[in-house]
């Protein structure tokens, strides 16, 4: 499932995007502002952003330059969202290195396919889940192996299972049953132990980077930093 993060500071605007690619299939996280939206690359990096350029903060502009300039979002795909639509903003825009352009008022369909049909240019069959970074943690879905810095850790089958939904849903509260029904095909009740002893194992296992999974008190884990 591709990754994607939509920063634009009005919030009418980004629940209907981020609504609208949920439904279409996709990972979506929104942002208000840079400061919000770089902290969340450093973390776990998306497969496409759609920037607006009118922010409170930093411009999309200059977070833009910023993306092109950081050799590990260099080749990030980008679409500028925004109402600016005269044609020599979308010439700066371009010129900047942003892969696409839609200006303000858009339509869903339209917004939907634009993302799909850059997503498969940008990405060769299914790249988007075949590794994923959290800090210091990195998952090779390919492989299925798991590092810690440049260190192999060796786990289960349903260990691994169990951090790779957890850190393809990052910094998300996910309570017992929904990740019971992902990782083990059933419903929580009664099965509480299963959960929590794989739990333990990969924090074991996984030395420092076991802070990462987080307890969520009355709700169930989560990976976050």
């Amino acid at each position: 499932m591709a990754r994607i993060y939509v920063v634009e500071d009005d919030v009418s605007i980004r629940e209907i995007v981020i609504y609208a690619l949920r439904s279409a299939g996709f990972d979506v996280s929104g942002f208000e502002n840079g400061a919000e939206f770089f902290a969340a690359v450093l973390k776990m990096p998306p497969n496409l952003v759609l920037l607006d350029i009118m922010l409170p903060d930093e411009d999309g502009l200059s977070i833009l330059n910023n993306l092109r300039s950081a050799s590990p979002t260099k080749t990030l795909p980008i679409i500028m969202l925004t109402a600016k639509s005269s044609e020599a903003d979308k010439v700066k825009g371009l010129d900047m290195g942003a892969d696409d352009y839609i200006t303000k008022p858009f339509g869903v369909v339209e917004l939907i396919s634009r993302v799909k049909a850059l997503l498969r240019r940008a990405l060769p069959e299914s790249a988007a889940d075949s590794q994923l970074v959290f800090g210091n943690l990195t998952l090779n879905n390919d492989s299925r192996k798991v590092y810690v810095d440049d260190e192999i850790i060796e786990l289960t089958y349903k260990e691994y299972e169990l951090l790779y939904y957890l850190t393809a849903n990052a910094e998300r509260a996910l309570n017992r049953d929904k990740i019971m029904k992902a990782v083990w095909d059933y419903d929580f009740e009664g099965e509480s132990r299963t959960l929590d002893m794989h739990i333990r194992s990969l924090r074991q296992k996984l030395g420092a980077a076991g802070e990462y999974i987080k307890t969520v008190r009355n709700v169930g884990y989560k990976l976050g930093m």
